[in-house]
């Protein structure tokens, strides 16, 4: 006869330690938020991701009319340069969040104040986006000239988000001289990632020179980093890698088509 009084598993707990051995996530250790998988990965994809994008839109006139006219010519290639030049720029939110953290444990003010306004300046850069692809679908609907003049007619309108224009070019310099003085980069590599400042910014800006030389200096500053940060501490068993890839494609998948649906 079973003993009313007696204790019975928690089916929550149960559940929440089988979720656990199934799909282990690392302690973030010296990483912080969010992680040193995470981090790693967004340090070394990012910046390639953003030089990709400029290098397949380079041979284009930076300024908005040629970009328009641009993509009326070539849809496929302006589509794919503008989306992965801004899924880089979103993806190094996890980058600098990293990196504020190892500067924030030597210097809590410089990590605080370089991190704040790196990520402040990658929001905008993400409305940016939202608005060259809102003008490259009235090239769609509308043609180059009605859209260029769409684009001329808002140029310069105030938003919300041009109050974060000077975060995008000061966040960078603040953060890279944060990782100088607190040794967490040498001098060179963190002039490299303080080239990140020049990177142009505003609606439609295609690729210059200086675009090239902030992108080759953000590379040089986050992937050999990342790449270090990936190889440090013990690595995912297979086990878990191959629950992980299949969960994070399938709810990815799902996303685009949430996207999709409106």
């Amino acid at each position: 006869m079973k003993n009313p009084t007696a204790p019975t598993a928690n089916p929550v707990t149960s559940v929440g330690a089988w979720l656990r051995a199934a799909l282990p996530v690392e302690r973030w250790g010296t990483a912080g938020f969010p992680g040193r998988w995470v981090g790693g990965a967004a340090m070394v994809l990012a910046p390639l991701l953003m030089l990709t994008g400029a290098l397949l839109r380079a041979r284009f006139h930076f300024f908005y009319p040629d970009q328009l006219a641009a993509y009326a010519q070539h849809p496929t290639l302006m589509a794919a340069a503008y989306s992965l030049f801004a899924a880089g720029s979103v993806l190094l939110w996890p980058a600098v969040a990293v990196v504020a953290t190892r500067i924030g444990a030597r210097s809590a003010g410089w990590g605080l104040w370089g991190g704040l306004l790196v990520i402040s300046g990658l929001f905008a850069r993400a409305f940016h986006a939202g608005v060259d692809h809102l003008a490259f679908q009235l090239v769609r609907s509308q043609g180059v000239e009605s859209a260029g003049q769409a684009v001329s007619a808002g140029y310069g309108a105030f938003h919300v988000f041009s109050a974060l224009n000077l975060a995008i070019v000061a966040g960078w310099v603040v953060l890279a001289l944060g990782a100088w003085r607190t040794r967490v980069l040498g001098p060179v590599r963190a002039v490299a990632l303080g080239l990140a400042a020049a990177l142009p910014l505003g609606v439609l800006k295609g690729t210059t020179p200086l675009s090239l030389v902030a992108l080759a200096g953000l590379c040089a500053g986050l992937v050999p980093w990342g790449c270090a940060l990936l190889c440090q501490g013990p690595r995912p068993s297979r086990a878990a890698v191959l629950r992980w890839v299949p969960l994070s494609l399938v709810t990815l998948g799902l996303m685009v088509l949430f996207g999709q649906a409106g």
